[in-house]
């Protein structure tokens, strides 16, 4: 197998997705299925086998659900990414499968054209979702112990400096890093090492995670909507 080819790795329980996934993947150049699963308790065993770039996991399966499977699999590292494929996009399972680290989301309905784009961008490090899509699911689901969760994103970003803090925050709004470098009057590399420090102070794994933490702490609710493309660079 060439090298650069993205290779996925299939979860799902209903053959007949798993079937249809396949047929579309396996018919491009870059990509290559290196393996399916029909239960999250398979996932950790196949990526050790199998090496994937990018995991297509279902979120509800009979033994172990894709959110338990995600949260395993993205606690490790070198861990792939992981893009949750589900029925509804308001799922309180979905948001905290992004919490876990998922790159993003896809409706099991989704076009073909965007799942193969999805595929492509999480390869190369980019989310699925953009902020203003994250920001629109926070709303629908009001997870229990939002005061909570507010305190320690704020306690959590009180630990980054003035600037990271800025970055984050810009982050959050769905700005590229272009558009941060524009707007803070820094260099592009600057940002993006500002990124990758707050992702490493925070420990966490991408822009999604960013976004969802500056949206705990509230520092989005007077921002208003970025109407910029989706947060794609780190």
């Amino acid at each position: 197998m060439d090298p650069m080819t993205i290779r996925v790795l299939l979860v799902d329980d209903d053959a007949l997705v798993r079937a249809g996934l396949r047929l579309m993947l396996d018919g491009l150049e870059d990509v290559a299925v290196v393996g399916e699963a029909a239960d999250g308790d398979r996932v950790l065993p196949l990526v050790d086998e199998h090496r994937p770039h990018v995991v297509l996991m279902d979120i509800r399966m009979p033994a172990m659900d894709g959110l338990t499977a995600t949260e395993a699999l993205r606690a490790r590292p070198d861990a792939p990414e992981v893009v949750v494929l589900t029925t509804f996009h308001a799922d309180a399972q979905v948001l905290r499968a992004l919490r876990a680290g998922a790159a993003g989301f896809l409706l099991k309905d989704t076009p073909p054209a965007e799942i193969l784009a999805a595929v492509r961008k999480v390869a190369s490090g980019e989310p699925v979702l953009s902020p203003a899509v994250t920001r629109q699911l926070i709303h629908h689901v009001r997870p229990a112990g939002e005061d909570s969760r507010r305190s320690r994103a704020r306690e959590a970003l009180d630990g980054l400096g003035e600037r990271e803090r800025e970055v984050a925050v810009a982050v959050g709004k769905g700005m590229s890093n272009a558009e941060i470098a524009r707007s803070l009057y820094m260099s592009i590399p600057t940002v993006k090492t500002h990124v990758s420090r707050v992702l490493t102070k925070l420990d966490l794994n991408n822009r999604v995670q960013i976004a969802l933490l500056a949206h705990d702490a509230g520092l989005l609710e007077d921002a208003g909507e970025h109407h910029g493309g989706p947060a794609g660079e780190s």
